[in-house]
C-alpha cells in the first residue's frame, strides 16, 4: 500500500526534477527521500522515474500517477478543511493567490474590509503569475485563487465577481491620444507594449488586437504595468490598461486614455477554487467583499454578478 508521504515526495521530485530540492521541499534528507519513492515504485510494481547520471525524467506511468497524487493530495487538504472549518465563516487559515494585474489595485481597499468584516481570518496572501498559481492550487498550496476568468479545468469551481475593461493607454498629443474611441486597428503591433510571457494580461491584448503570437510586437516585456506606464508617458508606445488600474497607474499627465468602441475589451474578475473544497460558503462571503472593495456602490448583500463593473473613473470623463 503507498502511503500519502510517497506520494507527497514523489509529485515534489516531479515538480523540480531534482532530487534535492524535493527533499528541501519536504524536509527530509534526500537518501530518505529516494528511499521512500523506491519503495512506491516496489510496492506499484512500475518504474515512475528515468535516474541518469545528471537529469531526472518521469516515465509515462509516472506522468499519470503524478497527477493522480496532485489530485489526491489536494483532496486530502480540503478533507483537513472540512473537519476545520466547520464551524463560523471565513475563520482561520485562508490561502489565497492573486495575479499582479489585481493584488496592487484591489486589495489596498479590500483587505481592511475584510479584516473588519471576519476579525478571526487569518489572510495568507501569494502574488504570482496565473498558470503558478493554479498549479498551486491544484496542489493543495492555496486555497483559493482570485484571477481573470474563465479557467477551463473540471477540476476546479469559479465565481464570477464583476467585469472589468480594458482602456487603451497612449502618450498625451499622440494620435491615438486624439482619435476619440479607440479600435484594435489603431494599435501597430510593433508600439503595443505587453507584460511579460506568462501574465494573463499579455494574452489578453493580443487576443483583443487580433496578433496572432507568431507575429512580432513591441521587443519590451515588462514584470509589472508601473514599468509599461512608464514607457507609454514617454511615448515609447501604447498599451491596454485594466480600468481598476486607472488611479494607481495613469496619475501620470503625459499620459492620455480612451475608451474602445463596442464592444469594448474586458475581462471577467472572480475567485477559482478547487471543486473537492468544502468552503464554498467562505469563497461566497469573500466574493461578497472584494466585489464592494471594486465597486463601492455595490451592497454587500447583493447577489453575486458577473456584470457589475467597478465604477468609471473620473479621469475618463474626457474620453
Amino acid at each position: 500500500m503507498i502511503t500519502l508521504r510517497q506520494l507527497r515526495y514523489f509529485e515534489a521530485v516531479t515538480r523540480h526534477l531534482h532530487f534535492g530540492k524535493a527533499a528541501a521541499e519536504c524536509a527530509v534528507t534526500q537518501p530518505a527521500l529516494s528511499q521512500q519513492i523506491s519503495e512506491m515504485e516496489a510496492t506499484l510494481g512500475v518504474p515512475l522515474l528515468e535516474r541518469g547520471a545528471r537529469r531526472i525524467a518521469v516515465t509515462p506511468k509516472g506522468e499519470e500517477i503524478a497527477r493522480r497524487a496532485v489530485r489526491i493530495l489536494g483532496e486530502i487538504r480540503d478533507l483537513t478543511d472540512f473537519a476545520r472549518h466547520g464551524g463560523g465563516v471565513l475563520s482561520g487559515p485562508l490561502r489565497i493567490g492573486v495575479i499582479p494585474s489585481i493584488a496592487p489595485y484591489l486589495l489596498p481597499k479590500a483587505l481592511p474590509l475584510v479584516q473588519r468584516t471576519y476579525p478571526s481570518l487569518e489572510l495568507q496572501l501569494r502574488e504570482t503569475q496565473t498558470g503558478a498559481l493554479v498549479d498551486e492550487l491544484a496542489q493543495g498550496k492555496l486555497d483559493v485563487v482570485l484571477m481573470a476568468l474563465p479557467v477551463r479545468d473540471p477540476a476546479f469551481d469559479s465565481l464570477p465577481l464583476f467585469v472589468d475593461r480594458f482602456l487603451l493607454a497612449s502618450q498625451a498629443g499622440s494620435t491615438a491620444s486624439v482619435a476619440g474611441f479607440a479600435s484594435p486597428e489603431m494599435i501597430p503591433p510593433d508600439r503595443l507594449l505587453l507584460l511579460e510571457e506568462g501574465h494573463c494580461l499579455r494574452d489578453q491584448a493580443l487576443t483583443y488586437c487580433r496578433i496572432p503570437r507568431s507575429e512580432k510586437v513591441s521587443g519590451f516585456g515588462a514584470a509589472s504595468l508601473s514599468t509599461i506606464m512608464q514607457m507609454v508617458a514617454n511615448g515609447y508606445g501604447v498599451t491596454l490598461l485594466p480600468e481598476m488600474c486607472v488611479a494607481v497607474e495613469a496619475r501620470d499627465a503625459r499620459i492620455v486614455l480612451s475608451r474602445f468602441g463596442e464592444p469594448e475589451p474586458q475581462r471577467e474578475i472572480g475567485l477559482v477554487w478547487r471543486r473537492s473544497s468544502p468552503r464554498r460558503g467562505d469563497f461566497e462571503a469573500l466574493g461578497r467583499l472584494l466585489m464592494a472593495a471594486a465597486r463601492p456602490a455595490l451592497d454587500d448583500d447583493s447577489p453575486l454578478d458577473a456584470g457589475a463593473a467597478p465604477a468609471i473613473a473620473p479621469e475618463l470623463a474626457r474620453a
